[in-house]
């Protein structure tokens, strides 16, 4: 049966089902529910637990199977967590997931961890066997127009209360890495004032990050300032933080001056554009500014040099991510074909 991830708790109380697939692409998200999940199994004596991941290397589909054969050393009933980071198993996956469905003991739980699943893959036999077995849960990213909602709902449930302009800056800061949202509410709880989050606590919470701040890395580079923008970028590696976490940052910006130079190639002002994706208004000058160096094809340009640094950090595209990044960084600095000022 599908649940929605956020009945998934409340279903759980009620009944622990033999099966339960985990898809989606949001980490953050995913991850939360397979907690659910695993602190379900625990409490309903599965004290052993099983990892399978088919995306190493070696991997054999008989490895579930035996698993599902396989007395547990340790206690009577365990978790068998199997990862399938495709999100398709492939003709040989589908037909072992069905032939554990009719072998495993119904003491156990296989939990499934996937990647995003197609539609076409829902109508599958394996899927529709999962579905019918178990629990089938899908998690969906929060989108920029229900991330206002989102975080409004973790601040509550941190125990404070937000104000309107500091719940607008905050979600100007993680929009899209949800992780990130998480870790801010976590430190804001430090910082708040009466249980109270605004702006200035906020604003504060930021100048206290990291030496070299992402996002001061970010609005360097949409200034263009190419030799500041760098050094930040090299100390964020050299305090070791995550390159997907720097790309993500600059993706975003990239994206946003993409589209909004769309909207002003297709007739509408810049103010109207940044309004339309609510764009800080003291990061418009810094929009306005990169927008005046590039074009949309420069602006197409950068977003497709950003795809690949995501290849070269994900292991399938050539070159070194923290130099792709580094090139990434001066495109978006560099100063475009001169065009007329915004």
């Amino acid at each position: 049966m599908r649940v929605y991830p956020e009945k998934l708790a409340s279903q759980l109380q009620q009944e622990l089902l033999p099966v339960y697939l985990i898809s989606g692409d949001e980490p953050l998200l995913l991850q939360e529910c397979c907690d659910l999940v695993r602190r379900g199994a625990r409490e309903a004596g599965c004290s052993d637990r099983e990892v399978i991941d088919s995306g190493v290397s070696g991997f054999n589909w008989q490895d579930l199977l035996h698993s599902a054969t396989s007395m547990s050393l340790f206690a009577e009933r365990k978790l068998v967590e199997l990862r399938l980071p495709s999100g398709k198993p492939g003709a040989e996956g589908s037909k072992a997931l069905c032939e554990y469905l009719d072998v495993a003991s119904g003491d156990d739980v296989l939990l499934i961890i996937a990647g995003k699943i197609d539609k076409q893959s829902t109508n599958s036999k394996w899927y529709r066997a999962l579905d019918q077995a178990g629990a089938t849960v899908q998690v969906w990213p929060v989108d920029a127009r229900n991330l206002p909602r989102w975080l409004q709902q973790r601040v509550r449930s941190a125990g404070m209360s937000i104000d309107d302009d500091a719940l607008q800056l905050l979600c100007e800061r993680v929009e899209g890495n949800l992780l990130a949202a998480v870790q801010e509410v976590e430190k804001l709880k430090l910082l708040a004032t009466d249980s109270r989050i605004t702006a200035t606590t906020i604003t504060d919470a930021v100048s206290d990050n990291a030496r070299y701040n992402l996002f001061d890395m970010a609005d360097s580079a949409l200034g263009g300032n190419a030799t500041g923008s760098l050094r930040m970028l090299h100390g964020l590696r050299s305090e070791g933080t995550e390159p997907a976490v720097v790309l993500w940052a600059l993706a975003r910006e990239i994206r946003t001056l993409y589209e909004v130079q769309v909207d002003c190639d297709q007739g509408q002002s810049v103010q109207q554009a940044l309004n339309a994706r609510r764009v800080w208004k003291n990061r418009m000058g810094l929009m306005q500014s990169a927008l005046a160096r590039h074009s949309t094809g420069t602006l197409s340009g950068l977003l497709e040099q950003a795809s690949r640094v995501d290849g070269s950090i994900k292991g399938f595209a050539d070159g070194r991510p923290w130099d792709n990044l580094e090139d990434l960084v001066t495109g978006l600095c560099a100063t475009g074909p001169h065009r007329p000022a915004l």
